[in-house]
Protein backbone atom coordinates (compact mmCIF):
# COMPACT_ATOMS: atom_id res chain seq x y z
CA UNK A 1 0.00 0.00 0.00
CA UNK A 2 0.99 3.62 -0.37
CA UNK A 3 2.40 5.59 2.51
CA UNK A 4 1.05 8.41 4.69
CA UNK A 5 3.25 10.71 6.06
CA UNK A 6 3.38 14.32 7.43
CA UNK A 7 5.76 16.72 8.40
CA UNK A 8 5.44 20.99 9.48
CA UNK A 9 7.26 23.59 7.81
CA UNK A 10 7.08 25.25 11.72
CA UNK A 11 4.43 25.49 14.51
CA UNK A 12 4.14 28.14 16.62
CA UNK A 13 3.18 32.08 17.37
CA UNK A 14 5.16 33.46 14.33
CA UNK A 15 3.21 30.72 11.81
CA UNK A 16 2.23 27.37 11.39
CA UNK A 17 1.84 25.02 8.44
CA UNK A 18 1.52 21.02 8.79
CA UNK A 19 1.86 18.75 5.62
CA UNK A 20 0.19 15.46 4.89
CA UNK A 21 0.74 13.28 1.82
CA UNK A 22 -0.71 10.33 1.14
CA UNK A 23 0.07 8.50 -2.26
CA UNK A 24 0.40 11.24 -4.35
CA UNK A 25 -2.23 13.51 -2.82
CA UNK A 26 -0.55 16.52 -0.59
CA UNK A 27 -2.33 18.75 1.61
CA UNK A 28 -0.95 21.81 3.71
CA UNK A 29 -3.04 22.47 6.76
CA UNK A 30 -2.53 26.27 7.57
CA UNK A 31 -0.34 28.96 6.40
CA UNK A 32 0.96 31.26 8.18
CA UNK A 33 4.02 32.75 6.31
CA UNK A 34 4.78 34.51 3.38
CA UNK A 35 5.31 33.26 -0.14
CA UNK A 36 8.60 33.21 -0.27
CA UNK A 37 9.24 31.57 3.53
CA UNK A 38 6.51 28.78 2.66
CA UNK A 39 8.24 27.96 -0.65
CA UNK A 40 11.51 28.21 1.24
CA UNK A 41 10.23 25.54 3.93
CA UNK A 42 8.46 23.64 1.40
CA UNK A 43 11.63 22.97 -0.44
CA UNK A 44 13.37 21.90 2.99
CA UNK A 45 11.11 18.76 2.70
CA UNK A 46 11.55 18.17 -0.90
CA UNK A 47 8.52 19.86 -2.25
CA UNK A 48 7.85 22.59 -4.56
CA UNK A 49 4.34 24.57 -4.43
CA UNK A 50 2.83 22.64 -7.45
CA UNK A 51 3.13 19.35 -5.40
CA UNK A 52 0.31 20.68 -3.56
CA UNK A 53 -3.63 19.52 -3.90
CA UNK A 54 -4.93 22.36 -1.86
CA UNK A 55 -4.86 24.18 1.25
CA UNK A 56 -7.19 23.42 4.38
CA UNK A 57 -7.81 26.31 6.67
CA UNK A 58 -8.53 25.54 10.56
CA UNK A 59 -9.30 29.63 11.80
CA UNK A 60 -8.86 32.93 10.72
CA UNK A 61 -5.81 33.63 12.90
CA UNK A 62 -2.84 35.26 11.76
CA UNK A 63 -0.19 32.44 12.36
CA UNK A 64 -2.67 30.29 10.86
CA UNK A 65 -4.41 31.73 7.71
CA UNK A 66 -2.22 35.01 7.08
CA UNK A 67 -0.36 32.76 4.44
CA UNK A 68 -2.98 31.17 3.05
CA UNK A 69 -4.98 33.28 0.37
CA UNK A 70 -1.76 35.12 -0.99
CA UNK A 71 -0.22 31.62 -1.74
CA UNK A 72 -3.07 30.13 -3.12
CA UNK A 73 -3.74 33.01 -5.60
CA UNK A 74 0.01 32.62 -6.75
CA UNK A 75 -0.06 28.83 -7.25
CA UNK A 76 -3.73 28.62 -8.27
CA UNK A 77 -4.31 26.47 -5.26
CA UNK A 78 -7.69 25.31 -3.88
CA UNK A 79 -8.89 26.18 -0.20
CA UNK A 80 -10.77 24.38 1.56
CA UNK A 81 -12.48 26.64 4.66
CA UNK A 82 -15.83 26.96 6.88
CA UNK A 83 -18.41 29.62 6.43
CA UNK A 84 -17.33 31.36 9.37
CA UNK A 85 -13.52 31.46 8.89
CA UNK A 86 -14.06 32.82 5.55
CA UNK A 87 -16.01 35.50 6.55
CA UNK A 88 -13.67 36.57 9.11
CA UNK A 89 -10.79 36.14 6.93
CA UNK A 90 -11.55 38.63 4.42
CA UNK A 91 -8.65 40.81 4.95
CA UNK A 92 -6.06 38.21 4.02
CA UNK A 93 -7.62 37.71 0.28
CA UNK A 94 -6.41 39.51 -2.17
CA UNK A 95 -9.34 41.69 -3.70
CA UNK A 96 -9.15 39.96 -7.63
CA UNK A 97 -8.64 36.64 -6.84
CA UNK A 98 -9.12 33.59 -9.08
CA UNK A 99 -8.83 31.22 -6.24
CA UNK A 100 -11.28 27.86 -6.04
CA UNK A 101 -12.74 28.41 -2.46
CA UNK A 102 -14.43 25.47 -1.20
CA UNK A 103 -16.83 26.24 1.89
CA UNK A 104 -17.09 23.17 4.34
CA UNK A 105 -19.18 22.37 7.14
CA UNK A 106 -17.71 21.89 10.54
CA UNK A 107 -18.95 17.98 11.02
CA UNK A 108 -19.14 16.81 7.03
CA UNK A 109 -16.08 14.74 5.91
CA UNK A 110 -14.78 15.39 2.26
CA UNK A 111 -12.46 13.51 0.20
CA UNK A 112 -9.70 15.31 -1.55
CA UNK A 113 -7.62 12.74 -4.26
CA UNK A 114 -6.63 9.90 -2.01
CA UNK A 115 -7.54 11.70 1.41
CA UNK A 116 -10.56 11.46 3.07
CA UNK A 117 -10.58 14.60 5.62
CA UNK A 118 -13.28 14.54 8.75
CA UNK A 119 -13.18 17.98 10.04
CA UNK A 120 -14.64 18.60 14.06
CA UNK A 121 -15.39 21.93 15.36
CA UNK A 122 -13.13 23.23 18.36
CA UNK A 123 -13.71 25.61 21.37
CA UNK A 124 -11.24 28.46 20.13
CA UNK A 125 -11.86 32.69 20.30
CA UNK A 126 -12.11 32.27 16.52
CA UNK A 127 -15.30 32.26 14.50
CA UNK A 128 -16.20 28.81 13.16
CA UNK A 129 -12.47 26.91 14.01
CA UNK A 130 -12.55 23.36 12.84
CA UNK A 131 -9.53 20.72 13.40
CA UNK A 132 -9.23 17.63 11.33
CA UNK A 133 -8.41 13.93 10.79
CA UNK A 134 -6.80 12.73 8.19
CA UNK A 135 -8.08 8.91 6.50
CA UNK A 136 -5.92 7.08 3.48
CA UNK A 137 -8.66 4.12 3.82
CA UNK A 138 -6.35 2.54 6.06
CA UNK A 139 -4.72 4.84 8.43
CA UNK A 140 -5.67 7.90 10.72
CA UNK A 141 -4.18 10.74 11.68
CA UNK A 142 -4.87 13.46 13.86
CA UNK A 143 -4.44 17.22 14.02
CA UNK A 144 -5.31 18.95 17.40
CA UNK A 145 -4.48 22.67 18.34
CA UNK A 146 -5.71 25.81 19.15
CA UNK A 147 -8.68 24.77 21.74
CA UNK A 148 -9.02 25.64 25.08
CA UNK A 149 -10.53 22.20 26.00
CA UNK A 150 -11.50 18.53 25.19
CA UNK A 151 -14.77 17.77 24.51
CA UNK A 152 -16.40 14.49 23.96
CA UNK A 153 -16.36 14.95 20.74
CA UNK A 154 -12.82 15.91 20.15
CA UNK A 155 -11.92 12.21 22.07
CA UNK A 156 -14.30 10.88 19.77
CA UNK A 157 -12.75 12.28 16.79
CA UNK A 158 -9.19 11.55 17.92
CA UNK A 159 -9.79 8.14 19.07
CA UNK A 160 -7.60 5.09 17.88
CA UNK A 161 -5.19 7.26 15.59
CA UNK A 162 -2.25 6.37 14.16
CA UNK A 163 -0.28 9.33 14.23
CA UNK A 164 -1.43 12.33 16.62
CA UNK A 165 0.02 16.25 16.35
CA UNK A 166 -1.24 17.50 19.76
CA UNK A 167 -1.14 20.92 20.68
CA UNK A 168 0.71 21.63 24.32
CA UNK A 169 1.40 25.49 24.21
CA UNK A 170 1.71 26.48 27.28
CA UNK A 171 2.76 24.99 31.28
CA UNK A 172 0.17 26.82 33.24
CA UNK A 173 2.74 27.63 36.16
CA UNK A 174 5.21 29.30 33.34
CA UNK A 175 1.90 30.95 32.02
CA UNK A 176 0.35 32.87 35.10
CA UNK A 177 4.13 33.37 36.84
CA UNK A 178 5.30 34.72 33.38
CA UNK A 179 5.95 38.10 31.41
CA UNK A 180 2.50 38.44 29.31
CA UNK A 181 -0.26 40.73 30.47
CA UNK A 182 -3.13 39.53 33.08
CA UNK A 183 -5.60 39.90 30.40
CA UNK A 184 -3.42 37.90 27.56
CA UNK A 185 -2.65 34.90 30.39
CA UNK A 186 -6.91 34.36 31.17
CA UNK A 187 -7.01 34.54 27.49
CA UNK A 188 -4.75 31.74 26.46
CA UNK A 189 -5.74 29.74 29.55
CA UNK A 190 -9.20 30.21 29.13
CA UNK A 191 -11.71 27.92 27.70
CA UNK A 192 -11.44 29.31 24.51
CA UNK A 193 -7.56 29.83 24.55
CA UNK A 194 -5.12 26.99 23.95
CA UNK A 195 -4.47 23.67 25.56
CA UNK A 196 -1.60 23.44 28.39
CA UNK A 197 0.45 20.41 29.39
CA UNK A 198 -1.65 18.87 31.35
CA UNK A 199 -4.65 18.86 29.34
CA UNK A 200 -3.18 17.93 26.77
CA UNK A 201 -1.65 14.75 28.55
CA UNK A 202 -5.02 14.81 30.65
CA UNK A 203 -7.08 14.21 26.98
CA UNK A 204 -4.50 11.96 25.40
CA UNK A 205 -5.10 9.32 28.28
CA UNK A 206 -8.90 9.26 27.47
CA UNK A 207 -7.67 8.60 23.96
CA UNK A 208 -7.63 4.31 22.82
CA UNK A 209 -3.47 4.70 21.67
CA UNK A 210 -3.34 1.03 21.11
CA UNK A 211 -1.97 1.89 17.21
CA UNK A 212 -0.15 5.33 17.61
CA UNK A 213 3.09 4.96 16.09
CA UNK A 214 3.90 8.84 16.73
CA UNK A 215 3.65 11.76 18.51
CA UNK A 216 4.16 15.30 18.25
CA UNK A 217 3.39 18.50 20.54
CA UNK A 218 2.59 21.28 18.43
CA UNK A 219 2.76 24.76 18.99
CA UNK A 220 4.90 25.43 21.88
CA UNK A 221 5.05 28.95 23.29
CA UNK A 222 8.34 30.27 23.61
CA UNK A 223 8.07 32.01 26.54
CA UNK A 224 5.47 30.10 28.52
CA UNK A 225 6.74 26.35 28.08
CA UNK A 226 10.01 24.31 27.36
CA UNK A 227 10.32 21.08 25.13
CA UNK A 228 10.92 19.04 28.35
CA UNK A 229 8.16 20.02 30.07
CA UNK A 230 5.49 18.81 26.88
CA UNK A 231 7.63 15.78 26.35
CA UNK A 232 6.98 15.12 30.16
CA UNK A 233 3.88 15.29 30.58
CA UNK A 234 2.73 13.26 27.52
CA UNK A 235 5.45 10.50 27.76
CA UNK A 236 3.38 9.84 31.83
CA UNK A 237 0.16 9.73 30.07
CA UNK A 238 0.99 7.61 27.46
CA UNK A 239 3.83 5.66 29.67
CA UNK A 240 6.33 5.79 27.17
CA UNK A 241 10.28 7.08 26.37
CA UNK A 242 10.56 10.45 26.58
CA UNK A 243 12.26 10.65 24.02
CA UNK A 244 9.71 9.43 21.90
CA UNK A 245 7.85 12.23 21.63
CA UNK A 246 8.27 14.70 19.31
CA UNK A 247 8.25 18.14 19.28
CA UNK A 248 7.53 20.67 16.73
CA UNK A 249 9.27 24.31 16.85
CA UNK A 250 8.75 27.38 14.74
CA UNK A 251 11.92 27.42 12.78
CA UNK A 252 12.02 24.25 11.94
CA UNK A 253 8.83 22.44 12.20
CA UNK A 254 9.59 18.85 12.09
CA UNK A 255 10.90 16.10 9.01
CA UNK A 256 8.75 13.80 7.43
CA UNK A 257 6.90 10.69 9.58
CA UNK A 258 5.98 7.53 7.94
CA UNK A 259 2.94 6.10 9.39
CA UNK A 260 3.15 2.24 8.56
Amino acid sequence: TEVMRFASLGSGSAGNALLVEAGTTRLMLDCGFGIRDTTHRLSRLGLTPEDLAGILVTHEHDDHAGGVFKFAAKHRLRVWITHGTLRNASRYIPPSHDIPIEVIDSHTPFAVEGLELHPFPVPHDAHEPVQFVFHDGARKFGVLTDTGISTPHIEHMLNACDALALECNHDLDMLMNGPYAYSLKQRISGRLGHLDNATAARLLSALDNTRLQHLVALHLSEKNNSPALARDALAQALGCEKEWIGIANQESGFDWREIA
